[in-house]
């Protein structure tokens, strides 16, 4: 499936930097994060699938891609405003990460 460039120009993909990152109470695979997107967004709590494959306190510090325009969404009694883009396969996930440190906010382009 293709989309049109339109599309995908709606999405507002920003580098944030994880402030804080705990397990979401009562489950086995959520994490949320304190995701720091600058003086613009500011911080903001998002909930991600990824706590089989990683231990909150190895988050902290780490800068990840985010879509930040999504609606907000309630998962498990926590408000998500974003989501984390990560890549996966039969053998779990790899997040993906600049290759230079960048200021909290930066747009994905």
């Amino acid at each position: 499936m293709t989309i049109a460039y339109d599309d995908w120009a709606k999405l507002d993909v920003r580098v944030g930097t994880i402030r804080a990152a705990e397990r979401v109470e009562g489950t086995d695979k959520l994490i949320k994060c304190t995701v720091d997107f600058g003086a613009e967004l500011g911080e903001r709590t998002i909930v991600s699938g990824i706590a089989l494959w990683r231990e909150p306190d190895a988050l902290i510090g780490k800068q990840c891609p985010y879509i930040v325009n999504l609606e907000p969404r309630i998962i498990r009694g926590v408000e998500s405003r974003g989501m984390l883009l990560a890549a996966s396969d039969e053998n779990g996930i790899a997040l993906l990460h600049p290759d230079a440190p960048l200021g909290p906010g930066a747009r994905v382009k």
